[in-house]
């Protein structure tokens, strides 16, 4: 006598199959983030660089020109745009002694309505006088992501490390930015779904590009340049 399964055993592996020929790999969820394609708009590419005096480019000779967004733009071509919303002493606290969420930068960004942000925020945070709020970073953090998110284009975002201290100056300090400043913006960035670029990495062991040694020339520009191009595109410049 043949002996068969049950209905509902045979119902159980059909269904099983179905969905492990459905659902994605382990090796597809875990492929990494989008990247920023020009084939995926249907109108120029705007990216939006968000963040301090390294954004805006202090210390970069011949400032307008090699400023980091500047050479991202022309990396990425004329189907995209670049555009420097850095500020010098600009913080990301809200507390902090040169909030970006009070200067004119930011409701630029949201006038550009990018379909991309870049952040690069935290160098100045470190100084004492706003370090003491740091219990409030990972929340202004958070909703610094979440504001840009709402803008009407939908842009996706990039969390920068900051790069590293060659000496304390000016309150900026290495044992807050990379002891304690780069850990909460991992710790948002992985709450939030959100690629990191580590800028930290890049710019390690490079101190003859920092002149001040806290901001980069312009050949450090140009690797911040290039490690941001080759985390939006997945290209190497």
């Amino acid at each position: 006598m043949k002996k068969t399964l049950p209905r509902l055993a045979v119902g159980l592996i059909f269904a099983l199959l179905a969905g492990c020929a459905s659902s994605p790999s382990r090796a597809t969820r875990s492929a990494g983030p989008p990247l920023l394609r020009a084939q995926d708009y249907s109108e120029t590419v705007r990216v939006a660089c968000v963040g301090d005096s390294i954004t805006y480019g202090a210390g970069v000779e011949d400032q307008a020109v090699n400023n980091y967004p500047a050479v991202l733009g022309r990396l990425l071509g004329d189907k995209f745009t670049a555009r420097n919303f850095g500020v010098s002493g600009a913080t990301l606290l809200k507390k902090g002694d040169k909030p970006y969420w009070s200067l004119p930068e930011f409701q630029a960004v949201a006038d550009y309505n990018p379909h991309a942000i870049v952040i690069k925020l935290g160098t100045n945070d470190s100084k004492p006088q706003n370090w003491r709020h740091a219990a409030e970073f990972a929340a202004d953090l958070r909703a610094m992501i979440d504001h840009f998110r709402a803008l009407p284009a939908r842009p996706r975002i990039w969390l920068c490390l900051p790069v590293p201290v060659y000496e304390s100056r000016w309150g900026i300090n290495e044992a807050v930015v990379g002891g304690q400043v780069i850990p909460h913006i991992k710790q948002v960035a992985d709450e939030k779904n959100v690629p990191v670029i580590d800028l930290y990495v890049a710019l390690s062991e490079k101190a003859d590009f920092f002149p001040d040694k806290i901001h980069p020339n312009t050949a450090g520009a140009r690797v911040i340049a290039q490690t941001i191009y080759a985390a939006l595109t997945g290209k190497q410049p």
